[in-house]
């Protein structure tokens, strides 16, 4: 990657991509989710869009059915997550680590914001197996937006500083 421009430059563009990247993610995430509804039988999730409407100021129902603002959740978070990734590789955070990494932030960013609406409730409280059929999707979204960023971010900011003392 060309450091010109400087770091924050090199963020930005870093970004930039990983958002690319967070696309792919949502892409194969809501992909995967469709195949297992249909094996599993199990009913779609709208917390998501209800999560968006209640930080939009709305106040949805358990009843609502929001698919676009679902959709719209569910993507924007995998962008978010995605540029996130993107600083991340290039900064040296990198494969297994990286995908370790966003699986897990993906599932804080979702339960934190799902719990402190009001929209979801804890994963403790869920029906038994739910727990990690979401880890699955949200692990499926990291990998896939880590197999793009991985392409499309070299590690140029990859410091060797601090190897050998802290």
């Amino acid at each position: 990657m060309d450091t010109t421009g400087g770091r924050r430059a090199v963020l930005a563009r870093a970004a930039g991509r990983g958002a690319v990247g967070g696309l792919a993610g949502a892409a194969v995430m809501a992909a995967g989710q469709a195949v297992e509804r249909s094996v599993t039988g199990r009913p779609a999730s709208f917390v998501p869009g209800r999560t968006l409407l209640l930080l939009l100021g709305r106040s949805p129902g358990d009843d609502e059915r929001p698919v676009l603002a679902t959709a719209a959740m569910q993507v924007g978070t995998s962008v978010a997550l995605g540029a996130l990734r993107g600083v991340w590789r290039v900064s040296g955070l990198v494969r297994v680590r990286g995908h370790v990494a966003q699986t897990l932030t993906r599932i804080i960013v979702d339960q934190t914001l799902e719990n402190a609406t009001g929209a979801g409730a804890p994963p403790r409280t869920w029906r038994t197996g739910e727990g990690v059929v979401e880890a699955v999707h949200a692990a499926v979204a990291a990998v896939a937006t880590g197999v793009v960023v991985e392409r499309l971010v070299p590690p140029a900011l990859e410091s060797r500083r601090g190897t050998t003392s802290h």
